[in-house]
C-alpha cells in the first residue's frame, strides 16, 4: 500500500521539483535613502518576469514577480526608510509573488535589472525619486544661494591643435562650433535667471576631463557640448543630440569608485572617500541615474526645437560613451549641429544667421526644460512658485516685445512664458497674453 502510494505520488514529486526549479526566490530586500532619493534592491535567485506599477489612495508601489517566493529568511521584512514607509507581501492565486511598498510621499519610479556582480547575484533595482522631473543630486546648502541663476556650461568641441572635422570648403569644426557656442552663451546671459559659462572661449585645446572639471567648478546645472558631425557619405545630413550610454555610465562609475581611495571624490556635494563600497556605489548610482534621466529630458526638448529649423538626423536622443558626457552628477548632452561633411550643410554652418538659428533652437529647448523642472533654489523656480494676486489680459500692439511687457507689469519673463506656455519670445499683433500680477505690482 505504501509502495503504491509512492508510485502514484512520484510523478507529482517530479512535477514539484520542476516547479521549484522555475521559481524565483527573493533572497533579500535592501533599501538606502539619500538626498530625497530611495533605492530598493531585490536580490533574486535567478532572473524573473516582473511588473511594476503604482496605486493611489494610499500611495503604494507594487512589484509582481512571476512564480516568485520569499526566502524563509525573509519571514520578517525590513523596515521602511526614505520614501518607503513599510513593506508587505503575499502570494496571489495566480502563483505570483506580490511585494507592496507603502509610500511615505509621492514619487516617480525607475527600475532596471542587473546580473550577477561580485558577491551579489541577479537583482531587481528600483529607484524612487520625489515626484516631478528627476534632478541630479545637489545640495543647495553647499555653496548655492536662494534665488540663484541656473548655470549652463557650453563646451565648444575641439580647439587649438585639434581642428575637429574639416569640410570640403576647408571649414573647420572647431571654428564654427565656437561661433555657435558664443551666440548661445550671449542668449543665455540675456535670459533672466540664467547664466552661461563658456568652457572654451578661444582657439585652444582643453582635455576632455578638464572640460568636465571646469563645468563642475562652475556648479553648472547643465553641460552642453557643441559639435559638427562628419562621415564619408556626403549625403548624410541633419542634427543629432546625444546623452551618455548605460555602458559609458557603468565605466565611469567604476572609475569614480576606484579613484575615491586616493582622491577627494564628491558626488553632488557628498564625499565618497569616507563611505564603504556598497554605500558609495549606491550614492553614485542614485546621482548618475538622475543625471542620465535629466539629460534625456533636456535632449528631447533640444532635438524637438532643432527639428523646427531644419532636418534632424535622428528624431530621438541617441546614446554614446562620449567622455565629456560622463559627469555623474550633472545632466550633459552633446549636440551635433549638422554634417560638416555635407557641402550644403557646411555652407549653412558658415552662415552667421544659421548659427544664430541653431543657438536659438538650443536655448528654446533648454528654456522649456528648466521652466518645467527648475532646480528648487533658483530664481526661476521661485518666480514660478509665487502666486499671482490677479491676472491681467494684455493684447499685443505694434511695437510690443515680451521683455517690455514684463518690465511694464513688473513680472519676470519666465512667469509670462509659463503662464502662456510660450515656447519662444515671438509674439504677434492681436495676440492676448495673460499677465500674472503679484502683490505690490
Amino acid at each position: 500500500m505504501i509502495r503504491l502510494r509512492l508510485a502514484v505520488c512520484l510523478p507529482l514529486l517530479f512535477f514539484a521539483i520542476a516547479v521549484d526549479a522555475a521559481t524565483t526566490t527573493v533572497e533579500n530586500i535592501r533599501l538606502w535613502a539619500e538626498a530625497g532619493k530611495t533605492r530598493v534592491v531585490l536580490d533574486l535567485s535567478n532572473p524573473a518576469e516582473h511588473k511594476i506599477f503604482t496605486l493611489r489612495g494610499p500611495d503604494r508601489l507594487v512589484v509582481d514577480l512571476e512564480d516568485g517566493r520569499l526566502a524563509s529568511s525573509l519571514s520578517r521584512l525590513p523596515k521602511g526608510q526614505g520614501a518607503v514607509r513599510s513593506i508587505r507581501s503575499a502570494v496571489r492565486e495566480s502563483g505570483h509573488l506580490r511585494v507592496v511598498f507603502d509610500l511615505a510621499s509621492d514619487v516617480r519610479s525607475r527600475s532596471f535589472t542587473a546580473g550577477p556582480k561580485g558577491k551579489y547575484g541577479d537583482r531587481l533595482v528600483i529607484d524612487l525619486h520625489q515626484a516631478g522631473k528627476l534632478q541630479p543630486v545637489k545640495r543647495a546648502s553647499e555653496g548655492y544661494r536662494p534665488g540663484r541663476d541656473i548655470v549652463i556650461a557650453i563646451d565648444a568641441g575641439h580647439g587649438g591643435r585639434d581642428p575637429g572635422a574639416v569640410g570640403k570648403a576647408h571649414t573647420r569644426e572647431k571654428d564654427v562650433v565656437l561661433a555657435i557656442s558664443r551666440k548661445l552663451a550671449s542668449r543665455i546671459d540675456a535670459e533672466p535667471g540664467m547664466r552661461a559659462v563658456l568652457v572654451r572661449n578661444g582657439d585652444y585645446f582643453i582635455d576632455h576631463r578638464k572640460r568636465m572639471a571646469i563645468a563642475r567648478r562652475s556648479r553648472a546645472d547643465l553641460f552642453i557640448s557643441i559639435h559638427a558631425d562628419a562621415v564619408e557619405d556626403r549625403r548624410a545630413s541633419g542634427s543629432s543630440v546625444y546623452a551618455l550610454s548605460v555602458k559609458g555610465a557603468s565605466d565611469e562609475a567604476a572609475k569614480q569608485l576606484a579613484e575615491r581611495e586616493n582622491a577627494a571624490v564628491t558626488i553632488g556635494g557628498v564625499s565618497l572617500d569616507d563611505k564603504d563600497d556598497v554605500l558609495a556605489s549606491v550614492l553614485l548610482d542614485l546621482s548618475q541615474n538622475a543625471a542620465l534621466s535629466a539629460s534625456v529630458d533636456v535632449g528631447d526638448k533640444v532635438i524637438g526645437e532643432l527639428a523646427r529649423i531644419g532636418k534632424v538626423h535622428r528624431r530621438t536622443v541617441q546614446y554614446a560613451g562620449f567622455l565629456v558626457l560622463k559627469s555623474p552628477d550633472m545632466p550633459s548632452i552633446l549636440v551635433e549641429t549638422a554634417f560638416i561633411s555635407n557641402p550644403a550643410e557646411e555652407r549653412r554652418l558658415r552662415s552667421a544667421s544659421h548659427q544664430a538659428q541653431i543657438a536659438d533652437a538650443i536655448l528654446s529647448g533648454v528654456r522649456t526644460y528648466f521652466y518645467n523642472s527648475p532646480p528648487p533654489d533658483t530664481r526661476i523656480a521661485m518666480d514660478l512658485r509665487r502666486k499671482p494676486v490677479r491676472q491681467v489680459r494684455h493684447v499685443i500692439s505694434r511695437g510690443d516685445t515680451l521683455s517690455e511687457i514684463a518690465e511694464r507689469y513688473n513680472v519676470s519673463l519666465s512667469a509670462i512664458r509659463a503662464e502662456n506656455r510660450l515656447r519662444s519670445d515671438n509674439i504677434r499683433i492681436g495676440q492676448t497674453l495673460m499677465i500674472p500680477v503679484y502683490g505690490g505690482g
